[in-house]
């Protein structure tokens, strides 16, 4: 989505303050749990992108066992949504938890997310939590949301997928934005 770039990086000035050594602070729990932002969110890249900033963070990058997923390992464990965890992953605008749950169903059902695939192979479960307006400094107007999942896949076998999916959408146009200006009479 670049263009959303500016309003992205608008939105950063939200974001946390980085420590000292550089480092962003990131509150892996709060943005597993839909209890942060898209800026929050962002912020991860830092560490996602430098193997080394991740490892100093606390983060050991797992070898990729889903082409679709940055794993790590944290040094210190977390408990997202009632359950403790030391695995989580990346996959592109989310972040989830890997659990020692092999059925999804008790955590979606937990959380009331809403059924999206229900299969005796696939479970997928969501609910958007966050849909707001926000202006950037440019004055350009984004919807940002944020979306808890609650899933299983088949590379990690008897375990959930928990987290948490961010997005900066621009606003679906009206009928009202779309139709031609009236013309005044003369």
């Amino acid at each position: 989505m670049n263009y959303l770039l500016p309003a992205a990086v608008a939105l950063l000035a939200l974001a946390p303050v980085a420590q000292a050594d550089d480092s962003p602070a990131i509150d892996l729990t709060a943005l597993i749990e839909c209890g942060s932002d898209y800026a929050g969110f962002v912020a991860t890249e830092a560490l996602r992108d430098d193997p080394l900033k991740a490892v100093a963070a606390g983060w050991q990058p797992l070898p990729q066992t889903n082409m679709f997923m940055s794993e790590y390992r944290l040094v210190q464990p977390i408990t997202v949504f009632g359950q403790p965890t030391d695995h989580i992953a990346f996959s592109g605008s989310g972040v989830v938890a890997i659990l020692d749950l092999p059925d999804p169903r008790p955590l979606a059902q937990m959380l009331e997310l809403e059924t999206a695939i229900d299969t005796p192979q696939k479970a997928m479960f969501g609910k958007e939590v966050l849909s707001e307006k926000r202006t950037a400094p440019d004055g350009t107007v984004v919807i940002e949301s944020a979306v808890i999942t609650v899933s299983n896949v088949d590379s990690h076998p008897g375990q959930t997928l928990a987290g948490c999916s961010y997005s900066l959408d621009l606003p679906e146009e009206t009928d009202e934005q779309t139709a031609p200006a009236a013309e005044t009479p003369h």
